[in-house]
């Protein structure tokens, strides 16, 4: 089963409120089995635009990562984060198809 991923583009403009946000949705993304492979790291903007945080958060499956963002822990901090930041945050589905360099089959 493939794995689902949040992926956030975030500008923080009230740093201690957007505190609050993480202290209220850790217990979730753990809950849901979520873990960070991106948290704000710096940033090379090759094409585009972007913000200035970027994050990747993993979850076992989409599934999971749709319960996650949908249930009321994830969603008391969200008001925090929504009061301290712009963000953009997508849902998507991890891939498992084949890869670059993988053997041909078949």
């Amino acid at each position: 089963m493939a794995k689902g991923y949040w992926i956030a583009r975030v500008d923080v403009h009230d740093p201690a409120t957007y505190k609050n946000y993480i202290d209220n949705t850790v217990a979730a993304l753990a809950r849901f089995g979520g873990r960070y492979v991106v948290r704000a790291a710096p940033i090379a903007v090759s094409e585009g635009t972007t913000r200035s945080r970027n994050v990747v958060i993993e979850f076992p499956s989409l599934e999971a990562a749709m319960a996650c963002y949908k249930s009321p822990e994830y969603q008391k901090g969200v008001s925090f984060r929504k009061a301290a930041a712009e963000a953009d945050v997508v849902i998507v589905a991890g891939y498992d198809g084949p890869q670059p360099g993988d053997p041909v089959t078949g």
